[in-house]
């Protein structure tokens, strides 16, 4: 019996969830473990006499170059696990990125090689962009395709808890080794051990996925040789304009929520409200885990009542969390723990956003439609958030929470679009159109 057709998740259904979300949060924390020692690096890889300054937009241009390689890795990937198949593509991108961060980890610094040092860095960055790229919409297509219908949000709410898993472990591993290795030895040889750590993890990660199966659904279009006929990027285009434009504004909402309340907020208030680096960082691991919860929370009730009124009803919370945790933050660190906790809570609405956008294209395009989307959104918002942020806060301290507001308000209303649109939201059928 086809697994779509009854609501339990079978044995291989676990296990296929378990690998997936295993290899993603680690493709995540290769991925994020740079920034974690971005000023080490900048050290080992720039020349000592160039101003601080330089040397630091130069450590996170390369950073960024990961960012921006991310749409077109992203789109060939997904060309190919439109054509060929799910499981290749699934078990390429977790190749290439352990394989760059490994290297990354053995690469000779500014002091052995010269210029050659850094273009080599930008060169695996490039490399682990792209297979970031490929990974994220792949891994959503992969379990939805595989799991029964009445399961998709539990287990696209899962893998994005997954993924998010894979930055707390980057901040975990990082904590580690700033707290037992000296500075000097950090230099020298110590931030080359998460590199390596990623990188093996990554390489038995791959072996794992070797357990996998094609996705039913992949099979069905290939045995009714249902595939795309045309350019699977061009169908997306021409046929698809509006799950594009959907799935691009839910990528806004899902990178900026995490940019700002996660990844930003830690910096936020230590440098606004002066609340020590320490405290800022265990109320943000709390945060993250509590983000984890929510993702998985927001799949479950999605299962339950769909995702316009999880959306719809998420948004709204997300809104009243965000807005209280920094306005509370504005007053001191009293409160700090328990808001930051109930924000990252609130956060986990994004868990909704794979189970709208897998639903969002028929099968034969469904991996070229959401990796265009999400990757080109992701670029553009993930990159300019920060940006637009730090400006705003120029007119306003509480830029933050007047940001977070107007794309929790976005979210609600398209909470209400989706309820008034439910039959543009195809089941997962590999036929459907």
């Amino acid at each position: 019996m086809p697994s779509s057709l009854h609501h339990r998740l079978s044995r291989q259904d676990y296990k296929t969830l378990s690998l997936a979300a295993l290899g993603g949060a680690l493709e995540f924390y290769d991925f994020i473990i740079y920034v974690f020692f971005a000023a080490v690096i900048g050290e080992r890889f720039f020349p000592a006499d160039v101003p601080d300054w330089l040397r630091q937009v130069q450590t996170f241009g390369i950073f960024a170059a990961g960012y921006l390689a991310r749409p077109l890795g992203g789109m060939i990937m997904a060309h190919f696990g439109d054509r060929v198949g799910r499981k290749k593509m699934f078990s390429l991108s977790i190749l290439l990125m352990a394989l760059p961060t490994l290297a990354i980890g053995l690469l000779p610094t500014w002091q052995t090689l010269g210029v050659a040092a850094p273009l080599l860095l930008l060169v695996m960055r490039v490399l682990q962009g792209a297979a970031i790229g490929g990974e994220v919409p792949g891994a959503w297509v992969f379990v939805a395709e595989h799991v029964p219908e009445k399961r998709i949000g539990f287990a696209c709410g899962t893998l994005t808890a997954g993924l998010t898993a894979g930055i707390l472990l980057g901040s975990l591993v990082a904590t580690v080794i700033n707290s037992t290795l000296s500075a000097s030895v950090i230099s020298d040889i110590g931030w080359r051990i998460p590199f390596f750590l990623g990188g093996i993890f990554g390489l038995v990660a791959m072996y794992l996925r070797r357990w996998l199966q094609e996705t039913p659904v992949f099979q069905q279009l290939k045995a009714r040789e249902a595939l795309s006929k045309t350019l699977p990027l061009k169908a997306v285009l021409l046929s698809h304009k509006r799950g594009v434009a959907l799935s691009m504004l839910l990528t806004w909402l899902l990178s900026a929520c995490i940019v700002v309340v996660i990844l930003m907020a830690p910096a936020l208030l230590q440098k606004q409200q002066g609340i020590p680096a320490a405290l800022t960082l265990q109320a943000n691991s709390l945060a993250t885990v509590m983000l984890l919860a929510g993702c998985i929370l927001s799949g479950l009730i999605v299962d339950r009542w769909g995702a316009a009124l999880t959306l719809g009803i998420g948004s709204i919370l997300l809104a009243i969390g965000s807005t209280l945790f920094f306005y509370c933050a504005a007053w001191g660190s009293g409160y700090l723990f328990a808001t930051y906790a109930i924000a990252g809570l609130s956060v986990g609405v994004v868990g909704v956003v794979p189970f709208v956008m897998v639903r969002a294209f028929p099968a034969a395009v469904r991996f070229s439609g959401i990796s265009f989307s999400y990757n080109l959104s992701y670029a553009i918002f993930g990159g300019l958030t920060p940006i637009v942020v730090t400006l705003l806060i120029k007119t306003t301290p509480m830029a933050p929470a007047w940001y977070v507001l107007a794309l929790a308000m976005m979210g609600a209303l398209l909470g209400l679009w989706l309820a008034g649109n439910k039959r543009h939201l195809p089941l997962l059928r590999a036929l459907d159109h």
